[in-house]
This record gives C-alpha cells, structure tokens and sequence, in this order.
C-alpha cells in the first residue's frame, strides 16, 4: 500500500509540475518582467548585406540603411596597434588574398577587399562595390548612432571586450544549449533569463543555400535533428512574451525568409536587404509587443 501510495503521490506530482510548466510557458508575466528593448527589428543585413555590396564596407552598411534595414549585423577584431575594425575573419585571406590575420596588422596597413567576394551563406553568388576599405567600429557608430546594431567578438580578448559599452546580449552556444535543456525538461517557464537576443540558423539554409565548413552539419540527420528540436514555435513565443527578440539566419531566399516569420521569428538576417525589405512590405510579419 506504501508503495501504492508513493506511485500516486509521484504520479501527482508530476502531472502538477506538467501543468504548472505548460501554463507557465504560455503565460510567463506572471513569473517575469517582459524586458523591454529600445528597438524591434524584423529586417537584419548580415555583414552589413554582403550579397548587395563588399560585406562590412561603410558603402554595404549604407547601402543597407538606405534600402530599409533595421538592424546592421557585424564582427570585430582588434589591431596591432588597439583599432577595433570590422571583419568577419581573422584571416584575411578569403576576404584580401592576403594570408595576414587583422591582429597582426596596424590599422593603416589592412589590405583593401577583394573586388569580387562570394556570398558566404548564398553558395555561387557574388558582390562587388566601389568601396573595399576596412571599417573602424567607431566610424561606423558615428555615422549611424542610432542604428541598432548586432556586435560579434570574433575573439577572445578582455581588451576589445572592454572597448564596447554595456549592451544587451544574445546567448551564446552553451547558453542556447541549456536553453534547448531548460525548455524540454519544462523548467524553462521557473528560469531567468539574462539574454535579450536568441539568434540560430534557419536549418534548412544548410547544404542548400550555405554550404558549412563543420563536416558533421553536413550530414542530413543531423540537420534534420536539428531543425526538429531548435525550431519550436512554443519556444520562441514564450521567448517573445518575455520580451526577447528570436532572429533566424542567414536567409536570402523568399521562401527561407516566409519559412522563418512561420516558425515565430521576430526577426529575419539576409544577405540582401533590398530583398527582404521587399518581401516585409509584401508580407509583413506579426509584430510580438
């Protein structure tokens, strides 16, 4: 009869803590405060919309603005002599032809871009520009100071950590691992969160549009596992309730940008500005206060 018992009382227990979880999900105000941010951004230009101009060049970043974008998306790396410089490698061999890294380099002698740069994530499409200059961080944040901007330290360096103000963030790998943890196990709803920014990949972009480097993404299992378990509708919405921003990327095809507002993305990362603000005006997306 004790067991019996103990069988009833875990049985209840667990059914409690299910039901208490799925409420919690769909309504998580009860718990936490909905973080407010200072921006809302549907339309994201990857290194500033590489498919359209030289990526991370002041005239991409312009380019980008003009054509209607809402959030400009880069990566930085440190000088020899202390510039933070826009750059999505620290090799600058696909980018320059040059085998030199950023770090080693004084600002003043950066190679300029190659004339023609293949689009990273859109495999066989090229960009060409006027403009193959090297940016510096602070540049760009004084020619658009009010711009909401996506800032990725390509490297580990507390100097160049140091050199950026206090912003709001996004997880990281481990980070978004245990959030994977937290919202199969239903603690999700019971856990802060001090991350105002979930960015991942749309899954089905890989060994299409963007071919990976890393050899076991390029394995359809595992693609198909992880489109399984990361693109949770009921997660990004309890993520959107909380005032969390989700952003999918890299998407520049109509069809992947339809696919990531379906799934509950507040906000798409293209290649292609033009393209994306195009497709926004067409079908605009919900927009989660």
């Amino acid at each position: 009869m004790d067991v019996l018992s103990g069988i009833l009382l875990l049985c209840l227990a667990v059914g409690l803590y299910v039901v208490c979880s799925l409420y919690l999900l769909r309504n998580p105000w009860i718990l936490h405060k909905r973080k407010r941010l200072e921006f809302y951004c549907r339309n994201i230009s990857h290194r500033g919309g590489s498919g359209e101009k030289i990526e991370n060049t002041m005239e991409a970043f312009t380019h980008a603005v003009s054509a209607g974008t809402e959030m400009l998306e880069m990566d930085c790396h440190l000088t020899s002599d202390g510039y933070v410089v826009i750059s999505h490698d620290s090799n600058l061999m696909r980018q320059t032809g040059y085998d030199q890294t950023v770090s080693s380099l004084r600002f003043q002698d950066l190679p300029l871009y190659e004339e023609r740069l293949e689009v990273t994530f859109y495999v066989g499409h090229y960009s060409t520009g006027k403009d193959r200059q090297f940016v510096l961080l602070e540049d760009l944040f004084k020619k658009f100071p009010s711009m909401p901007m996506i800032l990725e330290i390509k490297e580990n360096n507390d100097l160049l950590i140091k050199k950026n103000p206090s912003m709001p963030y996004m997880f990281t790998m481990k980070r978004g691992i245990l959030l994977l943890l937290l919202f199969y196990t239903g603690l999700l709803p019971f856990v802060p969160l001090g991350e105002s920014l979930l960015f991942f990949y749309l899954p089905s972009i890989i060994n299409r549009t963007y071919i990976p480097e890393e050899s076991i993404l390029k394995k359809r299992f595992v693609v198909y596992l992880l489109q399984k378990l990361t693109m949770r509708k009921s997660l990004f919405e309890h993520l959107t309730k909380r005032g969390l921003q989700v952003q999918l990327f890299v998407c520049n095809e109509e069809s992947d940008m339809e696919a990531a507002f379906a799934v509950g993305a507040t906000g798409v990362m293209s290649d292609y500005p033009t393209l994306l603000t195009n497709f926004i005006k067409k079908h605009p997306p919900p927009i989660y206060n």
